[in-house]
């Protein structure tokens, strides 16, 4: 179905195998070789894949170990897929992927997937921008073995009070917590979404100074976003978009009665 003229990175989505992209699952139907993160992806999703299909779970290889497979993939004229959890260019790992094969003189073209951020607030219902409350989000993670940049510390994100959401942290909850607070009042509103979009989903609200806590009592270590802001609890704010007497390229203002 596809030449295999490239490499293909496909995004897997953030668990339900129904929200992966027509394209995304049009590749894994078409791929002879996936190598597949197996340690965040939705087994369910492989059921798209042929059955003669060559399959690798990346968890336990090496940057060295999952290029190789690629390249001898692609060598072989075989189509190639490499499937991440969520969206591949957030947290991923494409550009040094991308470095090594460029080096082979091979080509990538990168699906993007639905990444679990979205799926979280979709969850939540709610939008993570509320007008006259939140227009900014920001994402980012916990500062643990890997380090942060100079100046994207949370302590300095944390000043900016907006929509923040956390990634690879939920077993970093007590220096998360210890940071946000010294910016964000304590009872600021959290939740915390364990799986999204995985039929074992769950939800846990509350307050910036009982993240810790929750986290310890759910026993939460790990496949957890962290989102913190003031639109968690936000209501009765209205944009100006549907404003009757708001003017933009598609409406004019409805003059007053």
């Amino acid at each position: 179905m596809k030449e295999n003229k490239k490499i293909y990175f496909v995004g897997a989505g953030p668990g339900d195998p129904k929200l992966i992209t027509l394209k995304g699952k049009e590749l894994i139907a078409a791929a002879d070789t996936i190598v597949y993160a197996g340690s965040l992806i939705n087994p369910e999703l492989l059921t798209y894949a042929k059955k003669e299909v060559d399959l690798y779970d990346s968890a336990k290889m090496t940057l060295e170990e999952i290029t190789q497979v690629l390249i001898s993939s692609y060598k072989a004229k075989k189509c190639t897929v490499r499937l991440a959890s969520g969206d591949p260019t957030i947290f991923g790992a494409i550009d040094e992927m991308d470095e090594i094969l460029q080096n082979h003189e091979i080509e990538i073209e990168v699906v993007p997937g639905v990444s679990s951020f979205v799926a979280a607030a979709s969850s939540l219902k709610l939008s993570l921008t509320v007008p006259d409350v939140a227009q900014t989000v920001i994402l980012t993670r916990g500062e643990g073995r890997t380090k942060m940049p100079l100046k994207e510390k949370l302590k300095d994100l944390a000043q900016h009070q907006s929509t923040l959401i956390l990634f690879l942290s939920a077993a970093l909850a007590k220096s998360v917590q210890e940071d946000l607070l010294t910016a964000y009042p304590p009872q600021t509103p959290i939740a915390i979404c364990y799986k999204t979009s995985w039929p074992d989903q769950k939800i846990f609200r509350g307050t910036l100074e009982e993240l810790e806590q929750i986290m310890r009592r759910e026993k939460i270590t790990m496949t957890a976003l962290i989102l913190v802001g003031q639109f968690l609890t936000a209501a009765g704010h209205k944009s100006k978009l549907y404003d009757k007497t708001f003017t933009h390229a598609y409406r004019k203002a409805l003059s007053p009665s």
